[in-house]
């Protein structure tokens, strides 16, 4: 499986966090994880949803029990599974598939490898989980919320929820977003521009760095430098600015050279 590159950058970006987050008081970091999230996506003009859902199965797996040769998708249906040792174990054990009769994972078997574990639902938060596992596909998840939110009392208690109400908003967003592109597909004279995985990732470094430094920044209010921490980060910031300049005019004039003093920069002689 690919996680890599741009996928891998979503879970630099942001990491998952516990329950509150790295930060609690909202006030001491630069973007929240909808925020920074967001703008990842407008830069590439995708749904943040996709790389929420890359974040995620991306924190399901590291890199060390990703199995080469089993599908992306095949991870993020046994992502489901919540115990650790139990989904990394289980993904290297793929079932027989009676067709070809070897060990092969297939979309199917993968689903029913959820479907058994989750089979006896008792409490409420198991109840829970059935309901997320059996709506894995976008198109029945949809229609599930749809019909939900009919429901005054279920689109009131949803709407208390301040993530909730911010995706719905975003959703709004996105869909007048997605009417005016279909306007301007339209009209031949409009250009259409191919973003490249090389250009993803040149956008996706420059989001780490700006997510990363909002994130730890503001833990070290307080921290009294000496003159050796305020050397070493003098000596990065130089590095980044030629970094950022060198990006700005590769940006203006198409020329990506790298001459040789500014590489002796880059590498810290």
């Amino acid at each position: 499986m690919r996680l890599g590159g741009a996928v891998a950058q979503r879970l630099e970006i942001e990491p998952m966090r516990p329950h509150g987050g790295t930060h609690p008081d909202r006030g001491e970091a630069l973007f929240g994880v909808l925020e920074s999230l967001q703008l990842f996506a407008d830069d590439l003009a995708i749904q943040v949803k996709t790389l929420e859902t890359y974040r995620w199965v991306a924190s399901r797996w590291p890199a060390y029990h990703r199995q080469h040769g089993v599908p992306y998708y095949i991870h993020k249906t046994l992502a489901s599974l919540r115990d650790e040792q139990e989904r990394w174990e289980r993904v290297t054990k793929p079932s027989l598939d009676q067709r070809t009769r070897t060990h092969w994972w297939t979309d199917t078997a993968a689903k029913q490898a959820v479907d058994q574990k989750f089979a006896d639902t008792t409490s409420v938060q198991q109840k829970v989980e059935r309901i997320h596992d059996l709506a894995r596909d976008e198109q029945v998840a949809a229609a599930v919320a749809t019909d939900l939110l009919r429901r005054p009392e279920v689109a009131f208690k949803a709407m208390t929820d301040t993530t909730a109400r911010h995706l719905v908003n975003r959703a709004q967003v996105d869909q007048a977003r997605q009417a005016g592109e279909a306007v301007r597909e339209r009209t031949p004279a409009l250009p259409r521009i191919e973003r490249s995985r090389d250009f993803v990732e040149l956008v996706g470094a420059c989001s780490v760095f700006v997510a990363a430094v909002g994130r730890v920044l503001p833990t070290l209010r307080g921290h009294a430098f000496t003159a050796e921490e305020k050397a070493t980060v003098a000596r990065n910031l130089g590095r980044a600015r030629a970094t950022a300049n060198w990006l700005e005019a590769a940006v203006e004039s198409g020329d990506v050279s790298l001459d040789e003093g500014l590489a002796r920069l880059l590498c810290g002689e």
